[in-house]
Formats: C-alpha cells, sequence, structure tokens
C-alpha cells in the first residue's frame, strides 16, 4: 500500500528525467569551461561565469520569489559551507582545465560515498559494514582512475579529490540547516561565494577582455548551471530519492561523451574499469542508506 505523500510513479518519471537532464547540464557546464580554459585565466572564468550565474538567479528570484532568509538564519554554518563552497568551486576547476574531462567527472562521483563515511564519523551516523566496504571499494576506483606512480598519473587529481572534501563538508553543513532556509537562497549563496574563488586569484593572474566567443561560452556556462541546479531540485522534490538519486552517475556517460567528441578523449581500460567499481560502489551506497532509511521508518509507523 503506498503512503500518503510519497511520489507517485508519474512522479519518480518526472524526477528521473529532471535528474538526467540536471547530470547533462552539469556537463555542459564542464565542457564551456574547459573550452575556454585554456585561453582565459582560471580566476577571471570563475568569477565571470558565476557573476553571470548568480545575476540568473537574482533575475529567477524577482520572478517567481523564494530568495528569502528566516529571522534569525544560522550564519555559523552558513559561513562553513559557503567556506567549503569557495574552496571546492576552486579546486574542482583547477582539476578540471588540467585533466580529461570523463576522469574529473568520475572522481567527483566519490562524494556520495565519501560524504556517507563522514557523516558516520564526524556526525555518528550508523553505516553497516557493507557501505564500509563500498567506500573502500570507491576509494579503490578513484586510485584505477588516477593512476598513482604511473606516467599517466596527473597531480591536478589530487586537486578533485580535495575538491571532494570540501563538497563532503559543504553538505554535512547543508544537513544541519533548517529547512525554513529556502533552496534557492542556498542556491544564490553557492553562486555568488564562488564569485570570490576567482577573485582571490587575480593578484597572480593577468586578466584580459574575454573575446565574444569566450563571452558566450561563459554565458551558457552559467546558464547550464543555473539550470542544472533547478533541475536536481525538481528532481529531489518530485520523485522519490532512493529512485531518483542514482541517476546521477548518468553524469559519467554523458562526461565520457563530451571529452569524445570535443576533445577525442575516452578512458582506458584501467580508468574504465576505476570508472565501474567506483560507479557500482556508489549505487550500492545508494542502496544500502535507502533500504536502512525505509527499515527505520517501518519501525516509527510500525
Amino acid at each position: 500500500m503506498k503512503h500518503i505523500g510519497s511520489p507517485s510513479r508519474g512522479g519518480n518519471l518526472t524526477g528521473i528525467v529532471a535528474m538526467l537532464a540536471s547530470m547533462a547540464a552539469f556537463i555542459c557546464n564542464d565542457t564551456c569551461v574547459k573550452l575556454i580554459g585554456d585561453t582565459l585565466p582560471l580566476g577571471e572564468l570563475i568569477a565571470l561565469r558565476n557573476t553571470t550565474a548568480t545575476l540568473y538567479i537574482l533575475v529567477f528570484a524577482a520572478i517567481f520569489g523564494g530568495l528569502t532568509l528566516s529571522k534569525n538564519p544560522p550564519w555559523r554554518i552558513l559561513s562553513w559551507r559557503m567556506a567549503a563552497e569557495f574552496l571546492s568551486t576552486l579546486l574542482f576547476l583547477s582539476g578540471l582545465v588540467a585533466l580529461p574531462i570523463a576522469d574529473a567527472t568520475a572522481i567527483g562521483q566519490f562524494t556520495p560515498i565519501a560524504i556517507t563515511a563522514a557523516a558516520a564519523i564526524f556526525l555518528k551516523e550508523h553505516i553497516g559494514w557493507r557501505s564500509w566496504v563500498a567506500t573502500i571499494c570507491g576509494f579503490i576506483g578513484v586510485l584505477l582512475i588516477i593512476r598513482p606512480g604511473t606516467a599517466a598519473y596527473s597531480p591536478a587529481a589530487l586537486l578533485v579529490l580535495a575538491a571532494v572534501a570540501f563538497v563532503v563538508i559543504r553538505d554535512l553543513a547543508t544537513r544541519a540547516i533548517a529547512r525554513d532556509v529556502p533552496t534557492l537562497t542556498l542556491t544564490a549563496m553557492s553562486a555568488s561565494v564562488s564569485i570570490f574563488s576567482g577573485l582571490v586569484l587575480l593578484p597572480f593572474e593577468t586578466w584580459i577582455v574575454p573575446s565574444a566567443y569566450q563571452v558566450m561560452l561563459l554565458m551558457l556556462a552559467a546558464a547550464f548551471l543555473t539550470i542544472a541546479y533547478a533541475l536536481i531540485v525538481i528532481a529531489l522534490r518530485h520523485g522519490d530519492v532512493g529512485i531518483v538519486s542514482p541517476f546521477r552517475y548518468s553524469v559519467i556517460v554523458f562526461a565520457i561523451l563530451s571529452g569524445w567528441l570535443f576533445w577525442n578523449e575516452l578512458p582506458d581500460l584501467t580508468q574504465s574499469i576505476g570508472i565501474a567499481v567506483l560507479s557500482a560502489a556508489g549505487l550500492y551506497t545508494y542502496y544500502r542508506e535507502r533500504k536502512l532509511y525505509m527499515e527505520r521508518e517501518s519501525l516509527i509507523t510500525a
């Protein structure tokens, strides 16, 4: 018997489609960033993209509303969240412009597994031994992708791994923020604080006047980023989390497709095995977390 208020089959289909579209939009954003990453200073790229994304969000809020704060906002935890967003953006995009897009994206998919492990360590959330095994397998998958100690190894992979660590901090902080802080407000904070991720590099770069082509790509990147955030909210609000969330891993397929189309890059056999291991570990982690959640809910409602 379906619980009252649970997502319908149509709602889950909407959630799945929105999640797939969101992952595609994220890769379109990353593709635009990589296409101009070699010709525009990284700090300038980040600052201009996120300024544009922030303007898009403000226009959206002016039309539809939703950009509000509670009477006594939790500034301390919001500050931690924004600091983590600041550093994760800087580190991930630094790694992205130096790595094949499929590698950077696949390493980034270690995030859900790392969040589960971090929640167990720092928030004392209970996870079983199977989830710990999945975490270890996920990390082995990451090692197969970055291949430390080989000629194919790039130190830029460490930047993406460091970005994952700060995304974990950001998401754990998000868990601690009450629901009376709207999603749009958190999205606007993320987009705007990341402007400073670019500005911090200004003393070390020589900024240039972007060409019309670069401006077009920056505007597209900002648009795709904003659309991706909006679609992921739609996905999680319309569909069952346990059904919708595994479709996040479609981002790796989109990244491989982008790498092949724009740079003629494809993962080699070792990297492909690593991607498969990491994806399987992540999907299993979703499955276990969902199963444990349903068991706890059934005990509460029994």
